[in-house]
């Protein structure tokens, strides 16, 4: 196999148009941080929302109740940032994509990468996610995954939302940017993939590929890719790996050729047997896939953290100052989990949150106060990194509740720019889809100003003020760049 080092065409591409960095993190979010508090004037239909989404895809292949099968998908509060959290947001986002495409960064990570990853790509990668948890300055970046679920779950739900108030739009459209307008995006997203390698030639069928697509949990994400990609004329087929064939260098699913596969896989190189038709494809260039393997060494490797807020190997690479300073602010401090350094870890561990360096979902992931001696042995003999503990903000689901659910917000990022930006509210150490009145959430930016508060339920009733509205106050959050 040929290895390829150096920019990848499709990165070089994500250097123009970066915006000005600040060398600090900008503002304050008292305001939503009262409206996560005591804000409860907007919800949603959920109710609503699922029997659309059953009376929509029940003939596609959506079997049962989701209220019973996904009791705890959706939330029906939403979650309120501050514009300037979202600004800052935005521009670590922006900073993190430049430091990736320059040619040192993908030598320095792929050069310890697996060998399929290092192949050349002119692709970019679709639906990248950048999770972020909120403080009152800014936001810390806990983990940048690749083929981040629940986009088209979330549009669905901006379009579920009600109000009591005439603060906020409904559904949140910053930017001005409608779901119908997101999902159009979406598909150009995929055509875009599909142009860098194909150039004019027809996209004609994707195939939306992950193991035993019916019995994961947003097996319904699927089947709504799929409605999405024929409304646009696009043939798709849901699959399991093992569906797909290489015949006569055509990646064929059930004697159909697949132009592009929609890679929803967490086996991120390939590596299982079962996968070795889609592995020689991609291999052979047979089938555009994307996400591939490359995008999860360049930006999912959870080692990459640690390197994106070392400021002397950045400095070595002459990275601006004011850029380091923004990656060093909004990325919290990470090392790899090495023996040498065991005891000072158990001492800390307080301190830390271990996960396992190709790790996803929050799957072997362990606060350092919850750990047990055997389990942190284990940990020691693995291939974890240490992240410096960030705890999430917290949105209160009632008036006069003691305490509310934790919060992480994602970015759904493609070449650098954020389509759409949404919360999951959770219980417990990592998120999940098992804790009442969590879920997805949508979001709603909102301008901050000392210490005004919206005129939606707040109990300093004095101080109300607009929040937001739509003249600017809330634009660069759920799509667009900013």
């Amino acid at each position: 196999m040929e290895m390829m080092y150096g920019a990848s065409p499709g990165l070089q591409n994500r250097t123009m148009n970066l915006p000005e960095l600040p060398a600090r993190i900008p503002g304050t979010a008292d305001l939503a941080d009262q409206l996560n508090r005591d804000c409860f004037c907007i919800g949603a239909d959920l109710g609503g929302l699922r029997d659309a989404l059953v009376g929509e895809l029940a003939e596609h292949g959506l079997q049962g109740d989701l209220a019973q099968s996904h009791p705890h998908l959706f939330a029906s509060t939403p979650v309120f940032v501050s514009s300037e959290q979202v600004t800052f947001m935005h521009q670590l986002i922006a900073a993190i994509e430049s430091v990736i495409a320059m040619p040192q960064w993908q030598q320095h990570v792929l050069a310890t990468a697996p060998d399929i990853a290092r192949r050349q790509q002119s692709t970019r990668g679709v639906l990248m996610g950048f999770d972020f948890h909120l403080h009152a300055e800014g936001a810390r970046l806990i983990e940048i995954n690749t083929n981040a679920g629940g986009v088209l779950l979330n549009l669905a739900l901006a379009q579920a939302q009600w109000r009591c108030c005439n603060q906020f739009p409904v559904p949140p459209d910053a930017d001005q940017k409608t779901p119908a307008q997101a999902e159009r995006e979406l598909v150009a997203m995929f055509r875009e993939e599909w142009q860098l390698t194909r150039g004019d030639l027809p996209l004609r069928r994707i195939a939306i590929v992950d193991s035993a697509p019916q019995s994961q949990y947003l097996h319904i994400e699927f089947l709504l890719f799929q409605q999405l990609f024929r409304r646009h004329g696009i043939e798709a087929v849901i699959a399991d790996p093992q569906q797909l064939v290489l015949r006569n260098g055509v990646l064929q699913c059930d004697g159909e050729a697949i132009d592009l596969v929609y890679n929803r896989l967490t086996d991120f190189y390939l590596d299982d047997p079962a996968h070795a038709s889609l592995r020689e494809a991609y291999v052979a260039d047979a089938a555009v896939i994307t996400p591939h393997p490359q995008a999860h060494a360049l930006y999912a490797n959870k080692h990459n953290l640690a390197l994106l807020s070392d400021a002397t190997l950045l400095r070595s690479w002459q990275v601006p100052e004011a850029r380091i300073a923004l990656l060093q602010a909004g990325i919290p401090p990470m090392r790899a989990v090495t023996m040498a350094d065991a005891d000072a870890l158990w001492a800390e561990r307080r301190r830390w949150f271990f996960k396992p360096a190709s790790g996803y979902g929050s799957r072997g992931c362990y606060r350092g106060d919850k750990l047990t001696r055997k389990t942190f042995e284990q940990i020691i003999a693995g291939d974890y990194v240490a992240q410096e503990l960030v705890p999430p903000s917290e949105r209160r689901l009632q008036q006069g509740g003691d305490s509310g659910l934790k919060v992480d917000l994602r970015h759904y990022v493609y070449a650098g720019a954020t389509q759409w930006v949404a919360a999951r509210l959770y219980q417990g150490q990592t998120t999940n889809f098992r804790t009442p009145g969590g879920g997805f959430a949508p979001v709603y930016p909102v301008a901050s100003a000392g210490g005004m508060a919206a005129s939606c339920g707040i109990a300093d009733r004095s101080k109300a003020a607009t929040a937001a509205s739509s003249n600017g106050a809330i634009r660069g959050c759920a799509g667009g760049s900013g």
